[in-house]
């Protein structure tokens, strides 16, 4: 299974969860193990490095399935912190595709309370997103 194909399972998956057990169970089921996932795949990343260190050596990873991330240094304040900015979204349509507004919901939202929840001091927030109209989506994490 390619990567795209993984990520059109989990959207099926999470409308199928949706439709048959309402958007707060199916929430829940969606977060099962995944912070634990999260931790294995981007822990690699930041080890032993600066988050921006780490999303500049995942930016590759990213762009492999169509997302152009460039990572941005903003540590300050004795906080070791990044900007995750995104040009591109390949998953607007593949979103509509499934009955969702916003792909939002079903990949970086659940994604960003992964990463919040899998590396102990991580703070995630959500600043801006390419499906409310903005120019880009960008992401804030700090330590």
């Amino acid at each position: 299974m390619n990567v795209m194909d993984m990520f059109r399972k989990k959207f099926a998956d999470y409308r199928k969860l949706i439709d048959d057990q309402g958007k707060k169970k199916a929430r829940a089921a969606m977060m099962e193990g995944y912070p634990e996932r999260q931790k294995q795949n981007m822990g690699p990343f930041f080890e032993g490095c600066t988050l921006y260190e780490g999303f500049k050596k995942a930016a590759p990873v990213y762009g492999s399935f169509g997302m152009e991330m460039h990572p941005v240094d903003i540590s300050n304040n004795d906080h070791d912190a990044a900007l995750e900015v995104h040009m591109r979204c390949p998953f607007m349509d593949m979103a509509r595709e499934f009955g969702f507004e916003k792909p939002c919901t079903v990949i970086c939202e659940l994604d960003q309370d992964a990463m919040a929840l899998a590396f102990e001091g991580l703070g995630v927030k959500i600043l801006t997103t390419m499906a409310d109209g903005d120019c880009a989506c960008i992401f804030m994490y700090q330590r």
